[in-house]
């Protein structure tokens, strides 16, 4: 499985972007393709929150724009919402305890550790992910992963 950050999805649909075509490119193939593809809430809602705010985009897409996004998104055969399990703030802690950090790293660890749980990689263009122990990313359009050092 792998399981999208929310830039992934900002670039994939904001024309003006650096990644906008290698982003577009790799969600639109993995939505049609036989791998899962993890959507968890708190990537959709910043996409959504990101994507309608004045000033991010040289035009920003309606509300109805980035949710009508979410919901094609979401209903393809290869979508699934992502949900933690029972121990994902045991994880969630553990990965921010070996940082010795919290603020702007806490959306990601909960990410990083949807993708333990869920056994799946987190696709980003967000290097921080490779702070996490035991958790794999990679950037889409690049094959393969990268593994953080184990705790």
């Amino acid at each position: 499985m792998n399981i999208v950050d929310a830039n992934v999805l900002i670039y994939a649909v904001n024309e003006d972007a650096r990644h906008h075509d290698e982003a577009r490119t790799w969600l639109d193939d993995s939505l049609s393709g036989a791998a899962i593809v993890g959507f968890a809430w708190i990537a959709i809602l910043a996409f959504v929150r990101l994507s309608t705010k004045a000033g991010l985009f040289p035009s920003p897409l309606p509300v109805d724009g980035a949710l009508d996004r979410v919901e094609a998104w979401t209903s393809a055969p290869a979508a699934v919402i992502v949900e933690p399990t029972a121990r994902h703030l045991s994880l969630v802690r553990g990965l921010l305890d070996d940082l010795g950090t919290g603020g702007n790293l806490v959306d990601d660890a909960h990410l990083a550790a949807l993708s333990i749980e869920h056994r799946g990689s987190v696709v980003s263009y967000d290097h921080d992910f490779g702070r996490f122990p035991g958790v794999t990313w990679r950037p889409p359009g690049r094959p393969g992963g990268r593994r953080s050092r184990r705790r």
